[in-house]
């Protein structure tokens, strides 16, 4: 069983963060806990970036990742959020109960190897393309895993070939050899279980390797989008909407979800069609996940054929989207 002094210990950890001398940058001291990466190479101050607390892999990203059929799959709540990605018709849905306390799984599907990543302070849910083009034109396969290190309250990963650090909001690296490349991301649903379940009925599911390694299920940041300020997080706010309302943002253009709760619907110029349907806790809200105030599903498609065809898009705190894309404007009215 998992101890409940560990839960506690977790909920003390997230909570003393803000403000902790853990949150000080400190370059020279890195270079012994990573001795691999080029620290004289950088894209970004820094100053920016803070310890969350853990050391490297401190927060384990899955390699290994084990799956089971949906029908055997409950322990998870029909309306619990899940990442749902289907490539080349096979589908996997990646529960936040579990990316909640691994933030990466490293992972192939329909022959693509991907990288399904979380980050709870930022609410962000990306898919990234693990294939990578060096600059001699080789083709490798780059896996991630977490540096304990924070920016903009988000997280920092590094990739196991290069020992480069790269921002999960942005897909790019800021540390290290490998700084300035990009990773490509996928299209990827952040939708309720059920959701998930009907549109791809033949799909898998993540579970843990060890149920008992972490208290899968609950959420140690409670309360957390419900509070006013974010944690280890200096810069400005937004000034039109709370800085942990949430934000869909989709091919340069940004509305707040009580936005599109209200329209239901909303169709862009160019042809992009984004939908609001009730039916999915908040990850971040209740103690346990599945308790977790209702926010909705959001899809966002292009018709192709008469068919949906689902398109890059997010749904993020408003602090994380001002501070990494404050170029576009937040609809919210």
């Amino acid at each position: 069983m998992y101890k409940a002094n560990n839960i506690i210990i977790a909920l003390v950890f997230v909570f003393s963060l803000q403000g902790s001398n853990l949150a000080l940058a400190d370059p020279e001291n890195w270079k012994h806990e990573w001795p691999k990466t080029d620290f004289s190479k950088t894209s970004v101050d820094y100053n920016e970036i803070l310890s969350g607390g853990p050391p490297k892999d401190g927060i384990p990203a899955i390699d290994n990742p084990s799956f089971i059929s949906l029908d055997k799959a409950d322990h998870i709540k029909d309306t619990e959020p899940v990442i749902g990605v289907v490539i080349a018709g096979q589908a996997k849905a990646y529960p936040l109960q579990v990316l909640m306390w691994h933030e990466i799984v490293n992972d192939t599907l329909g022959g693509v190897p991907i990288t399904v990543t979380f980050c709870p302070l930022c609410n962000a849910s990306i898919v990234f393309d693990r294939r990578f083009k060096t600059k001699n034109n080789e083709d490798i396969i780059l896996d991630f895993g977490t540096t304990g290190k924070l920016r903009r309250s988000d997280l920092v990963m590094y990739d196991r070939q290069s020992e480069s650090w790269w921002q999960q909001f942005t897909g790019k690296a800021i540390v290290g050899e490998l700084t300035g490349r990009s990773l490509k991301m996928l299209p990827a649903r952040i939708e309720s279980f059920i959701r998930f379940k009907t549109r791809n009925p033949e799909g898998q599911v993540l579970i843990p390797n060890n149920k008992n390694e972490r208290a899968y299920g609950l959420n140690p940041y409670k309360g957390y989008d419900s509070l006013s300020t974010p944690f280890l997080y200096g810069g400005e706010m937004p000034k039109n909407i709370s800085p942990l309302a949430r934000v869909i943002t989709s091919e340069g253009q940004a509305w707040s979800l009580d936005y599109l709760r209200a329209e239901r619907q909303i169709k862009a110029d160019n042809g992009l069609i984004i939908e609001w349907e009730k039916g999915q806790n908040s990850a971040l809200d209740a103690a346990i996940i599945g308790d977790g105030v209702d926010i909705g599903n959001v899809i966002a498609y292009r018709m192709v054929a008469s068919e949906k065809r689902d398109v890059l898009y997010s749904v993020d705190f408003a602090f994380a989207h001002f501070a990494f894309k404050p170029e576009i404007p937040i609809i919210t009215k």
